[in-house]
């Protein structure tokens, strides 16, 4: 998996990724918004907004901040803010997640719905959502990981070397997952049809080392887009 493959799938999907992937995964979008419990005045990352089926889903007086790699894919979330009148309390920026231009500390609740088995990098995806979350906020991560079932495990794996075409890894492992990311996880929940699907809850009370904040900062998209 690289940025040229996955902008080149989901330009590819973009025209009917609301098909593809909307009533199917609505049900999980909405658990994690649920699980939020988001406040009037809160401000809300959720980094690969997509087209943003998960935008209306959020309460009134919440600031929800919206970015993605793919231009096409934020044009549509753009029309889907100017549609259920948005437009007001959220804002959409065409930026690389494992590489943002966000201060640090500054959201309050982080959140990736579908992204963790698209992106290059889980763990650096997984380290910058921490650095731009205020210290005792929280990440939410919602995604599919390699089933425990031999079976269904094993098909996953041999999709595994089509992860580029598909733009996304099939057999990314929950445990591999958390070693490396070393997220404090308050609790987990499968969501979706037949719960294939994982929430994680995760505070964000773990200090990063301040050469990675550092060279985060540095690598950050300073010319991020606003769509």
């Amino acid at each position: 998996m690289n940025i040229e493959m996955i902008q080149k799938a989901y330009r590819r999907y973009a025209p009917h990724y609301d098909l593809y992937f909307g009533p199917l995964f609505q049900a999980g979008r909405r658990a994690v918004i649920e699980r939020m419990n988001c406040q009037p005045g809160d401000r809300v990352l959720e980094v690969g907004v997509g087209t943003g089926l998960s935008l209306p889903l959020y309460p009134a007086g919440v600031h929800v901040t919206g970015v993605d790699l793919v231009p096409a894919m934020l044009e549509m979330a753009q029309r889907r803010c100017r549609n259920h009148g948005l437009a007001e309390n959220i804002e959409l920026l065409l930026m690389d997640a494992e590489r943002m231009a966000f201060r640090d500390d500054c959201f309050d609740k982080v959140a990736a719905m579908y992204v963790v088995s698209v992106v290059p990098q889980p763990a650096r995806l997984v380290s910058e959502m921490r650095r731009v979350c205020k210290s005792h906020g929280e990440l939410f991560i919602l995604g599919h990981f390699n089933s425990p079932n031999p079976v269904i495990g094993g098909l996953e794996r041999l999709l595994a070397p089509l992860s580029r075409k598909l733009g996304w890894r099939p057999d990314l492992s929950l445990d591999i997952f958390l070693r490396e990311t070393g997220l404090t996880v308050l609790d987990r929940t499968a969501v979706n049809l037949f719960g294939y699907w994982m929430l994680l809850r995760a505070g964000n009370n773990l200090q990063l080392p301040a050469a990675t904040v550092t060279e985060a900062a540095q690598a950050g998209t300073r010319t991020a887009i606003q769509t």
